[in-house]
């Protein structure tokens, strides 16, 4: 099943992360196949994505949505993953043109230059008037130059919004979405000459940081892909004291799982006004939503409709049909 290890390294501000994605990603993709599914250059984008989102939501632990898009000009205008708090996954793409065998990222979302990675916090139980966090990023780095791979854009983005160094390894196929994260945390006193520590621990701290970084940059997309994660630990940091905690799999761990519902569809459907819905029965005899991130198909027919326009109606209209 699939799986999310934490790690800390002994007496060192530094802590690390190992998700591999195995059912939770060949059902994601199981059930887009029905819809045509996605070029093998958008699956690996994808599966990285949906990998590094897991990562990031573990990362902060946030009581809320976490989702991570990217977006841009080529023929993947839209690429989204949603992580949960409780680890629970989906993602879609939107896909407008024809995709280069073996295209990365520059060539899949940043044929000129516009393309750009938002995560988006969404809290769970929102305040009056709260809004979601987001933070937006470009897809090239301080040279003005495109960078060229999803670990890259968002570890740029974590230096840039949370001023933590970060170092993220991601890998994905159709079998397996995997990444590994380490990081650098924070400590009292830290950046103020006169706190607890001196500038010559924090580039000692850094130095065990950059140290690590590098071990973890070793690692190879096939090892990220197809060793289990204590054949990977112990391959990358033999030398180092490392506590493990129980990793997090089955219900406690990643899977996937899609929020949509009848009821929501029919609430996007008010949204949008008796007028253009009516106009759709007239020239379909019903309406069909499919649900872009788990294939779902929800029909309404003209009597669902009238429920759904029906004044002071609080419940969705008829059973759920889905194909």
């Amino acid at each position: 099943m699939s799986q999310l290890h934490k790690f800390l390294f002994e007496g060192l501000p530094v802590r690390g992360m190992l998700v591999r994605l195995t059912d939770a990603w060949t059902d994601m993709l199981r059930r887009r196949e029905a819809a045509g599914g996605y070029p093998e250059p958008v699956r690996q984008l994808l599966g990285e994505m949906t990998a590094a989102g897991v990562l990031m939501q573990a990362n902060i632990k946030f009581n809320g949505s976490l989702i991570l898009q990217i977006m841009g000009d080529g023929p993947v205008r839209l690429a989204v993953t949603e992580v949960q708090p409780d680890l629970s996954l989906r993602a879609t793409a939107k896909v407008v043109g024809d995709v280069p065998p073996l295209a990365q990222l520059e060539a899949l979302v940043n044929v000129r230059g516009q393309g750009r990675c938002a995560i988006t916090l969404d809290p769970k139980d929102r305040l009056p008037g709260q809004q979601p966090y987001q933070g937006v990023v470009p897809l090239h780095g301080d040279r003005r130059e495109p960078l060229q791979q999803v670990s890259q854009v968002l570890e740029h983005y974590m230096l840039q919004s949370e001023q933590l160094d970060t170092k993220l390894i991601l890998a994905a196929n159709d079998q397996v979405a995997a990444g590994l994260l380490i990081q650098r945390l924070p400590i009292e006193g830290e950046g103020n000459l006169g706190g607890a520590h001196s500038r010559e621990d924090e580039i000692g701290l850094n130095e065990h940081y950059n140290r690590i970084a590098h071990l973890a940059s070793t690692l190879t997309r096939e090892e990220l892909l197809s060793l289990d994660a204590d054949t990977v630990l112990r391959r990358l940091f033999w030398e180092e004291a490392v506590r493990r905690f129980e990793p997090l799999t089955g219900e406690q761990g990643p899977r996937f799982a899609c929020s949509c519902s009848r009821q929501r569809v029919g609430q996007m459907l008010r949204g949008l006004g008796r007028a253009e819905i009516d106009g759709i029965l007239a020239e379909q005899g019903r309406v069909e939503i499919d649900c872009d991130f788990c294939g779902a198909r929800y029909h309404f027919d003209p009597v669902d409709v009238g429920g759904l326009f029906t004044p002071d109606r609080d419940h969705p209209p008829g059973p759920v049909a889905v194909q």
